[in-house]
Formats: structure tokens, C-alpha cells, sequence
């Protein structure tokens, strides 16, 4: 009986082993084809959203040149944005009872709490958009004082007292220990985060004291620097995230601001799940987050389609946060939108920073 047992089990071994090799040799034939000079869409779309990730990067030397990676950064790059933000565009209503129109001309319908949940769905992603009309209620919560592990972000959100989250800036993200952020953190007025000069392209991305979105670029900068500017211009809470375009490294942080929106070759990125933020010319801000690498089939947002989005939705300002992996949405107790990861696909990775929604 044991005997037979054993046979079984090992046929059963056999034909798992038998399928994991061919799905892994198929999929290497696949990727092969696409990397090669007859699918050229194809392949610009693999490498563009390969380079974007953190753990998969490695796949875009294995099956294509350096040339062909060059080739496709340089067809997907994005003009600079270096304007500053003009808060005069902006004028927030101290009357949160005035009622507005979504971009369908029908009335905004909001919980009790300020929040509107609605869904979007692209060409290849699908996503939750949370509009918060009143833009004070929007803060930075984090895991500070910094350890080596993070909190999943139902943990950060419950932690602040706030009602809705979502991920925030850059963070070491390697073994999923999510402890540490990187560049600075803004929290109440208070530095939490000093390191602007450790990366290269870093932008503040936060609100300032007049409850003003605030994209910033503050490549450059040494911890003095960036106390003086966050006194200055009265950042209350800020994360950073990294503009940078390259085979290491595709990273872009402004997508529109005063209204115009950045200026793209191609679709201007790859398609991943994406995090992003936005304000309208109410004050009401816009949290998207996307899904991606497969979910439900898609493949995830671009660049483009971020901005369509957030046009669409009237964002004046908007800017792109930390994604991939990472991108998670948690609204009244649950998860909306959650990690594209396989383990965590009912939850988030380890986090140290997210943008809360406190209640009314």
C-alpha cells in the first residue's frame, strides 16, 4: 500500500515538474520572440516595463541588447517639467457643504466623511480613484520612529486614526523588510527624513500648510537645504519620489502642472501598476491607484494613461508616487485596490510612509 502510495505521488510529481518545465520553456521561447526585431511594439513595451521594476530589471539585459535598451529609453523619454506650481490656480472652498459636478456634469456624491470611490477602467489596466474634497484631511502617515520592518498599509492607515490610504514615496522595498524610506519625510511640519543628496532626481512630492499639493524638485539639495526650503515654503507633510530615466533606473515623478500636461515620446513609460496624486482647482484631492503584471489580465498603466486620467478628473497638479508591487489602496477598513505579488495579493508589502485620509 505504501509502495503504491509512493508511485503516485511521484507521478504526480513528474507531471508537475514536466509542467512547470514547459510553461518555463515556453515562456522563455516567448519572451525570446518578443526581444527579437519582428515584434518591435512588443518588444518596446516589455523593456519599457521591465526597466520599472524592482526585482525583474534583470530580464531586459537576458533577452535583448544594450542597443535595444537604449532604443527604447530614448523612444519612451519624457520632456522635463521645470515649472514651479502656481498656487493661484488653486482656490479650495471653505464651504465643504457646496455641492460639485463630477466630469460627467452630474453632482459629486461623498460619504460622510468628504470621500468619493470611484472605478476606472483602461485600455490596460483597471483602477479606484479616491476624490477627497476637503484637501486638510490629507497627511503622511508613517511607521516613524524608523526599524528594519515596515507595516502593511491597513496598519499605517488604522495607526493615524484615518479612514483611507494609499502607498506612499520610495523606500528600500529589497526582502520586503519596508522599514526605511528614502530621500526625506514630511509629517505634521516635522523632518522625519533627512537624505536628499543620497539618490539622484529626487522630488518632494506632499502639501504644504494651505493644504496646496506641492511637486517639488529637489535634486541637489544637502539636509540643510532642505530644512530651510520645508520652513520656507511650509511643507506639512512631503514623501520623495525619483525622476530618472535609464537602463538601472525609469522613474518619472511630474505628470501635469498649471494644467498642462507633460510632454511624451511614445506612451512615455511602461505599463505597471501605478500609484499616483493630483489636485483640482476646488482643492480636492485625487488618489489613483492601478493594477498590473497580469492582474485580472492587464498589463498596467502608462504614463500616458496616467495623465488621461487625471485630465480627465481635473487634476490642475498631479504627480506619479511609488508603484509596481507597492501600489495598494485601503478605504473604509478593507482593501480596494492590493500588491500585484502573489503572497500578497489580499494585503500590501511592508511600507514605512502612505497618504491618509483622516476623517471629517
Amino acid at each position: 500500500m505504501g509502495k503504491k502510495i509512493a508511485r503516485i505521488i511521484g507521478r504526480v510529481l513528474l507531471v508537475v515538474l514536466v509542467t512547470i518545465v514547459m510553461l518555463v520553456g515556453t515562456l522563455f521561447i516567448m519572451i525570446k520572440r518578443i526581444c527579437s526585431d519582428s515584434a518591435p511594439a512588443a518588444r518596446n513595451l516589455f523593456i519599457s516595463t521591465v526597466l520599472e521594476s524592482g526585482q525583474m530589471k534583470f530580464l531586459a539585459s537576458w533577452f535583448c541588447t544594450d542597443a535595444q535598451i537604449n532604443e527604447v529609453i530614448n523612444a519612451n523619454k519624457m520632456e522635463s517639467m521645470d515649472s514651479d506650481i502656481d498656487t493661484s490656480l488653486i482656490n479650495i472652498s471653505t464651504d465643504t457643504d457646496t455641492q460639485t459636478v463630477d466630469n460627467k456634469g452630474e453632482v459629486e456624491q461623498f460619504d460622510g466623511n468628504g470621500i468619493r470611490m470611484v472605478e476606472i477602467s483602461g485600455r490596460s489596466f483597471f483602477g479606484k480613484m479616491l476624490i477627497i474634497k476637503d484637501p486638510s484631511q490629507v497627511k503622511v502617515g508613517t511607521t516613524y520612529p524608523w526599524g528594519d520592518y515596515g507595516k502593511e498599509l491597513h496598519e499605517i492607515v488604522s495607526g493615524a486614526g484615518a479612514i483611507a490610504g494609499v502607498n506612499g514615496g520610495l523606500y528600500v522595498s529589497s526582502g520586503n523588510r519596508g522599514g526605511s524610506p528614502l530621500g526625506i519625510v514630511v509629517q505634521d511640519g516635522k523632518i522625519t527624513y533627512n537624505s536628499p543628496s543620497a539618490l539622484s532626481g529626487l522630488y518632494l512630492i506632499g502639501l504644504n500648510k494651505d493644504n496646496l499639493l506641492v511637486v517639488k524638485d529637489i535634486d541637489g539639495m544637502s539636509a540643510a537645504d532642505f530644512e530651510s526650503y520645508v520652513n520656507e515654503a511650509g511643507i506639512r507633510d512631503a514623501v520623495a519620489f525619483q525622476e530618472e530615466s535609464s537602463d538601472s533606473n525609469n522613474h518619472f515623478v511630474p505628470l501635469i502642472i498649471n494644467n498642462e500636461a507633460r510632454v511624451l515620446k511614445g506612451q512615455g513609460s511602461g505599463a505597471n501598476p501605478r500609484t499616483a496624486i493630483g489636485q483640482r482647482v476646488d482643492g480636492a484631492i485625487l488618489l489613483l491607484v492601478t493594477d498590473g503584471r497580469g492582474a485580472s489580465g492587464h498589463l498596467g498603466a502608462t504614463a500616458s494613461d496616467l495623465i488621461s486620467v487625471m485630465q480627465e478628473y481635473g487634476a490642475v497638479n498631479a504627480a506619479n508616487l511609488d508603484g509596481g508591487s507597492s501600489s495598494t489602496m485601503v478605504y473604509n477598513g478593507g482593501y480596494e485596490m492590493t500588491s500585484v505579488t502573489f503572497y500578497y495579493q489580499n494585503s500590501s508589502w511592508k511600507l514605512p510612509t502612505a497618504f491618509v485620509v483622516m476623517p471629517k
